[in-house]
């Protein structure tokens, strides 16, 4: 199931060039270009605060976007840089590129844990790890998962879940080829104190006399 697209809005800018650049960026905003598909390439501009807010977020290049701009139909768009100023490190100009639904995009897609009330390791105290909340996968634009499902039932003390325990959607793959790790079932920190306290080092260790026949 595809998940919500973040609407990203923008207005078109008009005019090009340098000085029309420098004007969108006094008014607050920061220019921009939207290319690729059939479509001309489109001048726009986005609000300063929007954007900034955005790229604080994260993986600003790895998230569809619903591009709205008035006059204009709505469109699915990635971006592809964002130019920053080399003194101060702030957003100054922004690529966008249209995407077709069968265009393969990588993105991040969050994980979801199930089936805690039939897993032995967390009955038994244990502690869930997640090493990857998220995972970046190949994904056809137009059929976008929502979200990854991990299984917990039956999942023990010690045991790993993997990416190959996860069933993707069909058309998906990890970017990393290898079999990763996403979470783990850990002792609880306390059973692990007690096992330290009670193995004995090696100088504590007695040794086994034999008497010589």
């Amino acid at each position: 199931m595809a998940g919500e697209i973040p609407d990203l809005i923008a207005q078109e800018r008009t005019g090009t060039g340098k000085g029309a650049a420098r004007q969108a960026r006094r008014d607050g905003m920061v220019p921009g270009i939207v290319f690729g598909g059939e479509s001309a390439p489109l001048p726009i501009k986005v609000p300063f605060n929007e954007l900034f807010k955005r790229l604080k977020q994260g993986r600003f290049k790895s998230t569809l976007f619903n591009l709205k701009v008035e006059g204009h139909d709505d469109v699915r768009v990635i971006c592809r840089d964002v130019q920053r100023d080399v003194v101060k490190d702030l957003p100054v100009h922004l690529d966008l590129m249209r995407l077709h639904r069968n265009t393969k995009v990588n993105l991040f897609i969050h994980v979801d844990f199930v089936g805690e009330e039939n897993c032995p390791g967390l009955r038994k105290g244990g502690v869930l790890t997640v090493v990857r909340p998220e995972v970046e996968l190949v994904v056809t634009a137009g059929d976008i998962p929502e979200k990854l499902t991990a299984d917990l039932s039956g999942v023990d003390i010690g045991d790993v879940i993997t990416i190959s325990s996860i069933t993707l959607p069909e058309g998906t793959r990890p970017t990393i080829e290898r079999d990763f790790v996403i979470a783990n079932i850990s002792a609880p920190s306390g059973l692990r104190a007690a096992d330290d306290e009670e193995a004995p080092d090696a100088d504590e260790v007695p040794s086994i006399e034999q008497d010589d026949d």
